[in-house]
């Protein structure tokens, strides 16, 4: 098993709604209002000089199909991005146990 995180600009999340749908991936937890800065990525920390948030979403993928399509999707998603800002990242752990 394995947990994902994805971190995207909160501007994005129609656009990974909509992934996760066409995925039927209806499972997740999902914190809003991040604040936070990447790799060769804006800061959004919801204030004047860096505006807007991250939001993240949490996904438990008890087979490995399921999350490489998601994977897939993500890496279609962001070539298409017109900034570096605009990419999806998607970090992936080993899942030991839910409980």
């Amino acid at each position: 098993m394995n947990l994902a995180f994805l971190v995207y600009h909160d501007i994005l999340d129609d656009r990974v709604s909509k992934a996760l749908k066409d995925l039927e991936i209806d499972f997740y937890t999902e914190w809003e209002n991040v604040k936070g800065k990447g790799h060769n990525s804006d800061a959004h920390l919801g204030n004047r000089p860096f505006p807007g948030f991250n939001n993240v979403r949490m996904i438990a993928f008890p087979s490995d199909e399921l999350l490489e399509g998601l994977i897939l999707k993500i890496k279609e998603l962001n070539k298409i991005a017109e900034r570096e800002d605009d990419k999806i990242r998607l970090f992936q752990v080993p899942l030991e146990k839910i409980v």
